[in-house]
């Protein structure tokens, strides 16, 4: 079996994931810095994959870890060994930690949140719309990423001026060019971060989910600070990260597919379609690493052999023939049944998927009402991803605004 070494600079997406998809349902990758593992490429063994026992996110599973192969400056080792939260573990350990979350997260609860987020992204399109007339504006700097990130902050009861510690620290813990010998110094102060914000809210406590998680822990859920401080860590990361995304890549879509662009806004399709369409065709999270093998598995003609290590593609999936026909490739918000598994498929199944949703769902209708004329400011082919293997992230997506509607040209 050949192996592709994924490009940390993430130069060319799209023809690094049919290159995985040509490989087969199992391919031998190379992560950035050497590190050995497979990637499932193909929709129904990710589906099967993801819900088999023998799967597990156990790290001490994993050979190369046993062996002492991961240096603890691997840039990755952030996502790899995040730490004990519902992230890392399986079975009743994961159902407990999992549970207050989901709890918080359900589509009924997320519905409440409707009202805020809204007028949190009003607020976003005023300042947008008082910037100077004809300049171009990066509308992930300005639009995309304030929204999640207010939103999840709140959520969780985080500090805005928490804000741009917690931007600076993201961007070296997902990016795959951090220097080695910077990563455990991110490492321990992202945990220090996170540790003064459960002291904080344990000390007084709010209407917000850290809180929560605090007071199960004294009720008798037995949660420990380390699962606490872990736990938020993950929920910001994830919880704002792949809605930056959604709504940066939903923008490129249909700038780049102006006949869709078109019906979409004259009410011919509607924006669920484009939602679930580009979770699909350019999904916000391109690999997630890592799970790890208790015992030979088959997958399709192909062994994962036991103790290795196993990342799930969620780029080369979402473009399968096998699974969505010879329009794979192709974006079409009409698609239907688009059962794809951009928000992962099984126990470990992304809890944020319904207020992600929800988000992108309030804030792009909104976006393109307010600046129906907007357009890209550079060719999309000048758009350039940022050296995150996890994520499918642009380092700017700059936008023409036009008028805003109602206002005179």
């Amino acid at each position: 079996m050949t192996r592709i070494a994924l490009d940390p600079f993430v130069t060319d997406l799209d023809g690094e994931s049919a290159a995985l998809r040509a490989a087969g349902p199992l391919a031998e990758v190379e992560l950035p810095g050497g590190v050995h593992v497979y990637a499932v490429t193909r929709h129904a063994e990710a589906r099967a994959l993801l819900t088999d026992s023998r799967v597990v996110k156990d790290i001490n599973v994993w050979g190369a870890w046993q062996r002492g192969e991961i240096p603890m400056d691997w840039p990755l080792i952030g996502l790899a060994n995040p730490g004990r939260s519902m992230l890392t573990v399986d079975g009743a350990d994961h159902r407990r930690l999992r549970t207050l979350v989901a709890q918080a997260l359900t589509v009924k609860r997320v519905e409440r949140l409707r009202a805020g987020i809204e007028a949190l992204t009003n607020a976003s399109l005023e300042k947008l719309a008082a910037l100077p007339a004809g300049q171009p504006v990066d509308l992930k700097a300005e639009f995309a990423y304030p929204l999640p990130m207010n939103v999840i902050s709140e959520l969780m009861g985080v500090d805005a001026a928490d804000h741009p510690r917690l931007k600076e620290l993201f961007e070296k813990f997902f990016s795959t060019q951090t220097p080695p010998e910077e990563v455990p110094q991110m490492m321990a102060d992202l945990g220090a971060l996170f540790t003064k914000i459960v002291d904080a809210k344990r000390a007084n406590p709010g209407d917000d989910l850290t809180s929560a998680l605090i007071a199960a822990s004294e009720d008798g859920d037995h949660l420990t600070d380390e699962e606490i401080v872990n736990t938020l860590q993950l929920i910001i990361a994830a919880g704002h990260e792949t809605t930056i995304s959604l709504i940066v890549n939903v923008v490129e879509a249909l700038q780049t597919h102006p006949e869709q662009r078109k019906q979409v806004l004259n009410g011919e399709i509607g924006w669920d379609g484009v939602i679930e369409e580009t979770l699909r065709w350019n999904t916000p999270t391109s690999h997630v690493l890592i799970r790890f093998a208790t015992e030979d598995i088959e997958v399709g003609d192909r062994i994962l052999p036991k103790g290795e290590g196993l990342i799930i593609s969620f780029g080369a999936l979402g473009r399968d023939e096998e699974a969505y026909g010879p329009t794979a490739g192709e974006f079409d918000a009409t698609r239907t049944p688009n059962r794809h598994i951009a928000f992962g498929h099984g126990p470990h199944v992304c809890p944020g998927a319904a207020l992600s949703r929800l988000e992108a769902g309030i804030a792009l209708p909104a976006l393109y009402e307010r600046f129906p004329e907007l357009k890209l400011a550079v060719p999309a082919s000048e758009l350039r991803n940022k050296p995150i293997v996890t994520q499918n992230d642009l380092y700017e997506l700059p936008v023409e605004l036009g008028c805003p509607f109602g206002h005179d040209a």
